[in-house]
């Protein structure tokens, strides 16, 4: 399956990722899950965590080039913003 290219991520609070996908839509995904697994232990820290990037392509996001997350993963396990999140509805993609 194609999953939609990331066109833009914002981080959020309590280590969430705020992702706009091409196809207009908008996902939350939760990375506390990953932190008590190297190496995204790293993410942590709410300095390297807010670096986060869309990576060249759209393809997932990066921190740096040992740590990303891969479109499919953000799509798959990522919960509708709209439900999440309603006072988001106003951002445009």
């Amino acid at each position: 399956m194609r999953y939609p290219k990331i066109k833009r991520v914002s981080p959020l609070k309590d280590m969430q990722l705020f992702i706009f996908f091409e196809d207009g839509s908008q996902r939350i995904y939760d990375c506390s899950l990953l932190v008590h697994k190297a190496p995204f232990d790293r993410l942590q820290s709410e300095w390297f965590f807010n670096m986060v990037q869309v990576d060249q392509g759209g393809y997932g996001v990066v921190w740096n080039d040992d740590l990303d997350l891969a479109e499919s993963e953000l799509w798959l396990n990522g919960v509708d913003a709209n439900q999440v999140l309603p006072q988001f509805n106003h951002i445009n993609s």
